[in-house]
């Protein structure tokens, strides 16, 4: 049975790290809100919350990988936090993902297994990335 937890992932489904992490939140028997948010992105305020709320910078939050990071000129370190975010909301594909907003906390969960920091309830059952993994184990427990 699925339980009533408020848990928030933006995800893409395209991305492995994005799709292990919202596996280790169904082990934990939780259905959570799923935005694909290269479809729906958040608005600037809800993605200044977001920062602010995992207690980073913007330029934390930037994926280089598969961007145009390099196009746009951002590995300029003189660039500030609000043309970070102003690129983000022109390029949603630069917010790094996957974010999970529970009642626990906010995080960027890379690596995936981040997300068992803030998850309310245990894993109900062995867990294993799709690269074979072992994360957590027929207890429940996480494998360190």
């Amino acid at each position: 049975m699925k339980s009533a937890i408020d848990i928030i992932i933006y995800h893409n489904p395209d991305c492995g790290t994005s799709r292990n992490t919202l596996a280790m939140i169904r082990n934990a028997g939780i259905e959570p809100h799923v935005v694909e948010y290269l479809k729906t992105p958040p608005s600037r305020a809800m993605l200044e919350e977001l920062i602010g709320r995992m207690g980073i910078v913007a330029r934390d939050l930037l994926r280089e990988k598969g961007t145009p990071y390099s196009e746009l000129g951002l590995e300029n370190m003189s660039l500030s936090d609000d043309a970070l975010i102003d690129a983000m909301m022109e390029h949603p594909i630069l917010i790094n993902r996957p974010i999970v907003v529970s009642p626990v906390g906010v995080k960027l969960c890379r690596p995936s297994e981040v997300v068992l920091d803030i998850l309310p309830k245990p894993q109900q059952g062995a867990f294993a990335k799709e690269d074979g993994e072992q994360i957590v184990d027929v207890s429940g427990h996480r494998i360190a």
